[in-house]
This record gives structure tokens, sequence and C-alpha cells, in this order.
């Protein structure tokens, strides 16, 4: 995608790309902050170390371990809110109590991207990456704590199996859009 393809937006927004560990969070993230000329955060990189340990064990976290966490990808969306900036974060956000919480901390218009596919192809992806903390094991609990946003205000989900092209495409045509 040409990033000079990519109407502005209309207005400053704050974007959550969501699912599952290994849907491509971080790939759709960049790519999609590249179009609007954004920032991009990669969520992970937020998460307390203790949290890291937890899930590089094969420990999956409890809510108390993630509200820290969440609070700080808040923190962030709250600030650039403030600054009237446009931001892209990764993050999980697997339970409507989450996203809930993300929506009232980032004090403005926050439209999720949710990447849903089949459980094989996230095992798969989960399979091959190198040096990553989250081991293919906690891909049970990551679905056992998904709460899929269906129905949800400023929810677009995509089918992560297509290219991604195809993906950040969509993303950038619904949320410039509206269509969520």
């Amino acid at each position: 995608m040409s990033m000079a393809a990519s109407p502005p937006l209309s207005e400053p927004q704050l974007i959550i790309v969501m699912g599952v560990s290994g849907c491509g969070k971080s790939s759709v993230g960049e790519r999609v902050a590249q179009a609007f000329r954004c920032d991009f955060v990669e969520g992970d990189s937020l998460h307390p170390a203790a949290n890291i340990d937890k899930m590089s064990a094969g420990i999956p976290l409890t809510d108390d371990d993630r509200w820290p966490w969440l609070d700080e990808v808040g923190r962030r969306l709250s600030e650039s809110h403030a600054r009237g900036e446009v931001l892209v974060v990764s993050c999980s956000s697997l339970k409507k109590i989450y996203r809930d919480r993300l929506r009232a901390a980032a004090g403005g218009r926050l439209s999720f991207v949710f990447l849903e596919g089949p459980r094989s192809v996230l095992e798969a992806r989960m399979s091959i990456r190198p040096g990553h903390f989250m081991p293919a094991s906690l891909l049970d609990s990551q679905f056992a704590t998904l709460e899929v946003p269906t129905g949800e205000a400023g929810v677009i989900t995509i089918d992560l199996t297509l290219p991604l092209d195809e993906i950040v495409s969509q993303a950038v045509a619904q949320l410039v859009g509206g269509e969520h």
C-alpha cells in the first residue's frame, strides 16, 4: 500500500489492532500507522517485566497481571488524544472489560481492528516466530480469554488469512470511511 494512497483521517483517531497472539497485530499495526503517517506503539513492549517472564515460562497472565499493562496502553492513548494525534497500538484486548477500560482511558475516538482467523493458521505462525516471548502453548489460554467483539461499536473485523496488503487496505478504508 502506498502511503500517498491513504486519505487523511477527518479527525484525530486512536486505533488498536487486536486479537490473539500470532494474528499479525504488529505487522498490520505498523502498516496502518505508515498509511496514516502516525506513530505505532508495539503493545507488548509496554508489558511489565514480570508479565514477560510469566509468558516466557508458558504461564498465562491473569486479569491482575494485565491491569497495569492495559493502564500503560491507556496512558499512551490518552496522551496522544490530548495532543490531537493519531496513534496506532497493537494490544490483544481480549476481553470486553479490557476494551472498555481502554475506551475510557483514551478519552477520544477509539477504534479496534480485530484480526480474526482459524486456530491452525495462528499455531503455524506462532511456531515460526524467532525470539518471541509468547510460546504457542499459550494460545489455548488466549482463546479461552477472548471475548469476540461482535456487535461492539468501533470494531472492524478482518480475516487474518488475507494478504497483508489487503488487510491493511480494508482497515484503512473502514477507518477513514467510518464503516464501523
